[in-house]
């Protein structure tokens, strides 16, 4: 395996600054804010942010410091890291993240995971998904969730465990599906934010599940166009926002002020500048939106991902998410995820808790794990 470092080229920066720079907003309409897309002050406070006064090489240094590694599975470049965890007893844990997200989302998570506690500590490695972030962009169709399950269950070979932990949102839980599916011998459990809302509806909904269908319902026709879109057309998409680093922020952060719990409606009561720009410019290096939004065709296509889940002895549980990201009532979860021995409504956070709240994301992870140890 290969120590990887990130060495962003000084051209490629220059180049980030000066598009950034020469950006042309569109007319703006009086009064009109997040309720019509992505709020035009914020995004221009944004831009500005970025071109001006963020410091990528700071970025670089903070994220090197963090061990990362490539490594070549089945012809595929994978990008992970893998931080070591405290003590004598250890727990390997993979978390993956899901779209608009990459490995950046998850490393607030990493000194509350590897730090010993109960006697306990996590070794944690983040794979980056093919065609997000470090890992390879593919170049054929066909790499959808399900085949990412068997290279990181292959991955997991390779750095010697055996048997591992899961933690996975969005897209992330996709790949934990398959490894569920295919290596239920190697997983201790499987740690879910929320549950899927595209299983197939029962005949006889709970009073819960109905309001809950109704929020989907809702949701979809008001908030998911994008979804259908990246399905079905992510090509036409990905020229723009590859092409414009305004366009991406705004395409990016629509999405993470509408699944956030904020407080009186501020994106950046939340997150920090400086934390967006980070994983901004992780995609904007790695010219990874395009690969990442077809995620969502190669699942759309993906045949084993829509079969029924066989029996399995996995062990799963569920973190309830913030109102802002539809939180499945409990009869939605028992009805769909077997063996299901964890279920938390703290409800502290939205779509991305390990940056809104990782602090409670990370002992959810650990109050599911003491409860199958």
């Amino acid at each position: 395996m290969r120590p990887f470092t990130l060495a962003i080229p000084d051209s490629e920066l220059a180049d980030l600054r000066a598009r950034l720079k020469a950006t042309r907003f569109p007319p703006t309409v009086e009064g009109v804010g997040w309720d019509d897309g992505t709020d035009a002050e914020l995004l221009r406070q944004l831009v500005t942010h970025w071109a001006e006064r963020f410091d990528w090489r700071a970025a670089e240094q903070r994220l090197n410091a963090i061990p990362q590694f490539i490594e070549e599975l089945g012809g595929e470049r994978v990008h992970f890291v893998h931080a070591s965890g405290q003590g004598e007893t250890r727990i390997p844990i993979v978390l993956a993240n899901g779209w608009p997200s990459n490995f950046v989302e998850f490393l607030p998570l990493i000194p509350l995971l590897t730090a010993e506690r109960g006697g306990v500590s996590f070794d944690v490695i983040i794979p980056s998904m093919q065609g997000y972030g470090f890992s390879g962009r593919p170049t054929k169709q066909g790499m959808n969730m399900s085949r990412m399950g068997h290279l990181w269950a292959e991955l997991m070979t390779r750095l010697g465990y055996e048997k591992f932990l899961v933690a996975c949102s969005d897209l992330g839980s996709g790949v934990c599906f398959s490894m569920v599916r295919n290596h239920p011998g190697r997983l201790m459990g499987v740690h879910y934010l929320n549950v899927f809302s595209g299983y197939p509806r029962p005949a006889a909904p709970t009073p819960e599940e109905v309001d809950y269908f109704r929020r989907v319902d809702l949701w979809n026709a008001t908030q998911g166009a994008y979804v259908m879109l990246h399905g079905t057309k992510p090509q036409t998409l990905a020229v723009g926002l590859n092409d414009s680093p305004a366009g991406l922020a705004s395409w990016i952060i629509e999405k993470f002020h509408s699944g956030s719990r904020l407080q009186d409606g501020r994106l950046e009561s939340v997150y920090s500048l400086d934390d967006l720009c980070t994983l901004l410019s992780v995609y904007w290096f790695t010219q990874t939106i395009g690969s990442s939004i077809r995620l969502y065709k190669e699942a759309f296509a993906d045949q084993e991902l829509l079969m029924p889940m066989p029996r399995h002895d996995v062990k799963q549980g569920v973190l309830v998410p913030a109102d802002v990201d539809n939180p499945a009532p409990r009869a939605w979860g028992e009805r769909h995820l077997q063996n299901l021995v964890h279920w938390t409504e703290a409800r502290q956070a939205g779509h991305y808790p390990a940056l809104e709240a990782p602090e409670h994301y990370a002992a959810d992870i650990r109050a599911f794990h003491r409860t199958i140890r």
